[in-house]
């Protein structure tokens, strides 16, 4: 347990931080995979009018720094290409 007032003060403000990057990294992830699941089964339409939701999802999410800027990348590119294959 921290001692020192900053040290007290530093844990409560990385216990928030922690608490919103969950949240925000919970809310891409289930966005990602109700959009998985509209591939796997087949409706594309759907799927498409999904992927910007999921892109806004993950730029959000690098833009908090919870996941890195060349990862947010690799998914939104990894992420369309399967819409682009699965026609």
């Amino acid at each position: 347990m921290p001692i020192t007032s900053s040290a007290k003060k530093a844990l409560r403000s990385s216990l928030r931080k922690r608490a919103f990057n969950l949240e925000r990294k919970n809310k891409m992830k289930s966005v990602v995979k109700e959009y998985k699941k509209l591939i796997s089964e087949k409706k594309m339409k759907e799927a498409g009018a999904l992927l910007p939701k999921v892109y806004k999802e993950i730029d959000k999410t690098a833009k908090r720094g919870v996941i890195k800027k060349n990862a947010a990348s690799r998914k939104k590119s990894r992420f369309a290409n399967k819409l682009k294959t699965s026609k």
